[in-house]
């Protein structure tokens, strides 16, 4: 089978790449696959979550400015959806032709017909809007949608991904032969409130564990990206410096790059924690910091899966996590975790602090091991198979 995933990067860190990575290379094993990505060809890095291991084409597409013409009556259209006219199936095909103008339509269109593609997944809501509106131009016999966050990230977040767009998205969302959904917490939502019924997929483990955790370091690990009011990095160092004030033996670790590091490197000074809690940029050698720490945090105000917490598992590592959708799923009656209160530091720092003071982290990483393996590449792989056919 000829297949395409079309997304907006691959070679740059994050989780949505790194999951990309790992189902691309897993299905290039018996299918042919294709990455289209609008990544500029000079940041092309096969070594990069060890693609150079697989059989996988590239190709990068790339979209010129719109000349202005074409430009101001989509812009217009545009804002007429946003803040004027209903929103009905005639107006949303309408902001469909506006949001992504016919010009990046056909452009799009000849590049993946040209591929002669079986099946085209677009990864992320945006880009599979766009397959949405060329849908009846494809080829392709299956053109599917992979949705990389939640329901509430899109709809409900403030402010939200896909906010105004509810009604846009699901008459978009019924042009495409199939949607993939990450939980079933959201599979649930986007039936109950979008009348969409989507398949769910796990996120399959990403890495290779190398090494377990060590419960006699004393150590607290954090990673993702520093994106303002996603990780929830800002609550993990407040949380933190409530538990520092009664503890004087565990450090924190928190991976990751963005926007907000300047921001947190003052909290962290503020706190006077500098020789507590690390900072380190993102690396390719993830594994070394879970197996150096000995339980792992998840701050996150929402996340659309939450693959870090499978990761930790793998390397037997007890969790702390927010109490978000996600989190209930993965982790529901889990011996390996504890839950605190969404948003709330002072309920985190005594869950920090409940984690210090037990004797069962040793055991309860080995359950948490145990459960990785329900997260496997092969499992995802079949599921993406089931889906084809």
């Amino acid at each position: 089978m000829n297949i395409c995933f079309y997304c907006d990067s691959i070679f740059t860190f994050g989780g949505v790449q790194r999951v990309l990575a790992v189902v691309a290379k897993a299905l290039s094993a018996s299918h042919q696959v294709t990455i289209l990505t609008m990544d500029p060809p000079a940041l092309k890095d096969t070594s990069l979550y060890e693609l150079n291991q697989a059989d996988i084409t590239y190709r990068h597409i790339g979209y010129a400015p719109l000349r202005i013409r074409e430009y101001l009556p989509c812009k217009t259209y545009s804002l007429l959806y946003k803040k004027v006219l209903p929103h009905t199936g005639l107006t949303s095909d309408g902001y469909a032709q506006s949001s992504f103008p016919p010009s990046r339509q056909r452009l799009l269109a000849k590049e993946l017909n040209e591929g002669n593609y079986d099946v085209v997944i677009g990864v992320h809501a945006f880009l599979s809007l766009r397959l949405a509106t060329i849908r009846r131009k494809l080829k392709a016999k299956k053109v599917i949608g992979w949705m990389h966050n939640s329901y509430q990230a899109f709809f409900e977040n403030q402010p939200a991904y896909l906010g105004g767009l509810k009604n846009h998205f699901v008459h978009q969302m019924r042009k495409l032969d199939e949607v993939v959904v990450l939980t079933h917490t959201d599979a649930l939502l986007y039936k109950e409130k979008l009348q969409l019924s989507p398949t769910v997929i796990y996120n399959p483990l990403t890495i290779t564990p190398r090494g377990r955790s060590n419960p006699d370091a004393k150590r607290f690990l954090a990673i993702g990206r520093m994106t303002p009011r996603h990780k929830g990095f800002d609550i993990l160092i407040e949380g933190f410096a409530i538990f520092a004030q009664r503890n004087e033996d565990w450090t924190l670790d928190i991976v990751g790059e963005g926007p907000e590091e300047a921001m947190l490197r003052k909290l962290i000074a503020r706190h006077n924690l500098e020789e507590r809690i690390k900072l380190h940029p993102f690396t390719k050698d993830v594994q070394a910091y879970y197996a150096a720490a000995s339980v792992y945090v998840l701050s996150s105000r929402w996340e659309g899966f939450g693959l870090v917490l499978t990761e930790a598992m793998a390397h037997g590592l007890p969790i702390i996590s927010s109490d978000i959708p996600t989190s209930r799923e993965l982790l529901a009656n889990a011996p390996y975790a504890v839950l605190f209160k969404s948003e709330d530091a002072k309920d985190l720092a005594s869950k920090l602090q409940l984690m210090s003071e037990t004797n069962e982290l040793e055991c309860m990483g080995n359950k948490a091991l145990e459960q990785s393996g329900h997260f496997s590449v092969a499992t995802a792989v079949k599921e993406w198979e089931n889906i084809f056919k």
